[in-house]
This record gives C-alpha cells, structure tokens and sequence, in this order.
C-alpha cells in the first residue's frame, strides 16, 4: 500500500511510519514542524533530545535500505496538501497532523484559536484533497476518547440508537468534551461523517485513549529512531509524569481527587489498531468509529500503579494530591464501549508493573535532563477573579 503520514514527526507519527515501511508498504511523512516550535515556545522539551526528521529518516534508510518520502508543510496551507495527494496518491492516510494538547489549547484565546485552525482547517483540507484526487483511499483518522467526556450512560462506539416519541433513529453519539483541543476533534468528526455522506468517502475515526510507552520495535533497533517522551504539564500525559516524579525523588501528584477515569493503551498497541484498521479499511460512504484503549484506570490507580513500581526498583515514592487546574468530574460513571478492534484481531498489552519500570529505568538513564519546574500545572481552566 501506499502509506501517507501526517503528522509523521511526532510521538505517534515516526514510530508508526516505521512500522509501515518495515511491513514493506511505501510510506510518506508530511509534518511542518509547529510540534517543536511550541515546545519551545511553551518550555516543555522532550526528555530524550531528538534527531531532526530528515536525520531519523536518513538512519532508517542506511538501517532497512528503505525510503521514507518526507513533504515539509502545513495541512493549513489548501495548494500543499494538495500537491501531496496529487504527488503521492495514497491508498490510506493516517492523520496525526494536529495540535494534541488539552493544558495547551486553554492557555488562553491566542492557542485556543491556534489549535481550532491547525486542526479543523488542516482536517478540512485532507478530506478536500482526498475528494478531488483520491477519492478511494481510506483515512484512518486519530480522534480522542476526550470526545465523549464523562457521560452518566454507557459510552457506544461512536454512534447511538435513539427512541423518541415513538421514533427510531441511529445518530452520532452526543459529545461534551472538556477543551478547546476536544472540540476540535468533535469538529473534526462531523467533518468527516458529513463528507462520507455526502461525497461517499470512506472513514475510520479512532476515539484514542491515552497512550502511554517509549519505546516499540523499530525505535529499539537504532540510535536516533527512538520517539519523543513529554513529562511536563502541557503535552506530557499523567503516566509519564507520575514516572519522572517518581525518578526524580518528586510526590507523584494526582490532580483533585484523583477518581478521574480514563481509557489507557500502551504505544505498541497503537501501530497495530493503526494497521488493523488499514487492513479492514471503512465501506465507500462510511464514517466508522473505533474507541481505541484496552484499559480503563483511574488517575489514583495510576499513581499506586508508579509508586508500587518505584519500589520494587528501591524508590520511596509518595503521593501527594495537587489542586485540579482543570474543570472536570473528579468522581463520575465512566463504561466506554471497546469491541471493534478486538473483533478485528487485536491482541492487547495490559499495563504492568513491569512495564512502568522499563519506562523507569530509560527515565533513570535520562535523569539528568529532567526539568523539575514544568511538571507541575502552569495552565488552569477557569481562572477566579480577584
């Protein structure tokens, strides 16, 4: 197949790239490069330094005798993702291409505006392209389970049946997501629903949960192709941060009470969703949603989960509760619905404590690069008045 990535120098972007083109698929990246230019702008650099793109694509080639083809520009810019789907003609898209950060998208109106133009417009820009010049290639598209929120009922796969009145009808699940950032994948996935309806297009839609892990096979084969590792408050998630606290000699700190639940999923279980997903692609015409997480943790189980970890490997951990910067339930129902992708052959990585003190023990290697002061919350949701 003919593989384009977009997004392909990110957290999920190079290793997934990899993985394809190890499988013997023709593989291009596309990426403007905005990740690292809000990292810096935002302090929040990853914990391993990373090679340029160009750099990590030119160790794969020397590695594997395989090519990855790389378009430097913006999803945003309508003439370049254009020119990338006339020039390359994929079979399937898999689209990473946007701003991923909750804390980041509610800085405040400027990165609330930035995060709904790069990514509603980019999105809006790839299914243009795909209608005009790839109108059978399939785009497996990553959404996010922060879709749905927190509902007080059973959280289906993306659509619900509905009884009203003595009428029957099947409409897409209602969303109450819990930033800027989600809703912008909530405006992603009308998008795409409407554009399958009307332009006959075909869509997988992956509701990702929060995926944790550094390293998958490909990373591990070579200097340089490992992936980037966030442990800060703005792009790092709660596992990782919980991890380099731990390492650090810092409280693991859950935010409020800690009964916030949420699906997890380890990295290596992304590429294979990811190629699942390629392998069983949507009908012409149909918008497709896959929740993709293989457990559910609460944030209190995930700090016992570290700390229990940390001592075994002879670290006294401790936590310690912060206040929550963010408007949430901290105590809610929470039955999110996960069938598709185990039908499909999915063979899930439970997390361990084994696997936290792989992560701990590349986190020890790294230890002298850990930044204490951006770990902790700098972006709250509502902010009182005085």
């Amino acid at each position: 197949m003919r593989v384009l990535i977009l997004g392909g120098d990110g957290y999920l972007g190079w290793p997934t790239a990899m993985y394809f083109s190890r499988k013997g698929h023709e593989v291009a990246v596309v990426d403007n490069f905005n990740k690292r230019k809000w990292e810096a702008e935002v302090d929040a650099s990853p914990l391993i330094p990373l090679p340029s793109l160009q750099e990590r694509i030119r160790i794969w080639k020397r590695l594997t005798g395989k090519k990855i083809q790389m378009f430097v520009g913006d999803l945003v810019h309508e003439r370049f993702v254009a020119r990338v789907f006339e020039n390359f003609k994929p079979d399937a898209i898999i689209h990473y291409g946007e701003q991923p950060s909750a804390p980041f998208s509610m800085i405040g109106n400027e990165r609330a505006v930035e995060t709904q133009v790069n990514n509603v417009v980019g999105n809006l820009n790839v299914i243009f392209s795909m209608k005009r010049s790839s109108p059978n290639a399939h785009l497996i598209k990553l959404g996010t389970m922060g879709e749905y929120g927190t509902p007080n009922i059973d959280i289906e796969e993306g659509w619900i049946t509905i009884r009203h009145k003595g009428r029957k009808d099947r409409l897409l699940f209602p969303k109450k997501p819990g930033s800027f950032y989600h809703l912008s994948k909530v405006h992603d996935s009308a998008n795409l629903e409407f554009a399958c309806r009307i332009w006959n297009l075909r869509v997988t839609d992956l509701n990702q949960g929060v995926v944790y892990g550094i390293e998958t096979e490909e990373t591990q084969m070579a200097p340089g192709l490992q992936t980037s590792f966030h442990y800060d408050d703005i792009f790092g998630t709660a596992l990782n941060r919980f991890c380099v606290q731990a390492v650090a000699g810092l409280p693991i700190t859950p935010y409020g009470k800690g009964g916030q639940k949420r699906g997890f999923l380890n990295i290596v279980d992304t590429l294979r969703c990811v190629e699942l997903a390629t392998q069983n692609p949507a009908k012409k015409g149909e918008f497709r949603v896959f929740n993709q997480f293989t457990e559910v943790f609460s944030v209190n189980e995930l700090a016992e989960i570290v700390r229990d970890a940390a001592k075994k490997m002879g670290i006294d951990a401790k936590v310690k509760h912060v206040k929550n910067p963010r408007k949430e339930a901290e105590d809610h129902y929470y039955k999110p619905v996960h069938k598709e992708l185990l039908k499909l052959g999915l063979k899930p990585h439970k997390l361990s404590e084994v696997l936290v003190e792989s992560m701990m023990a590349k986190i020890i290697e790294h230890k002298d690069n850990i930044e204490d002061e951006i770990i902790m919350p700098r972006v709250v949701w509502e902010k009182k008045k005085t």
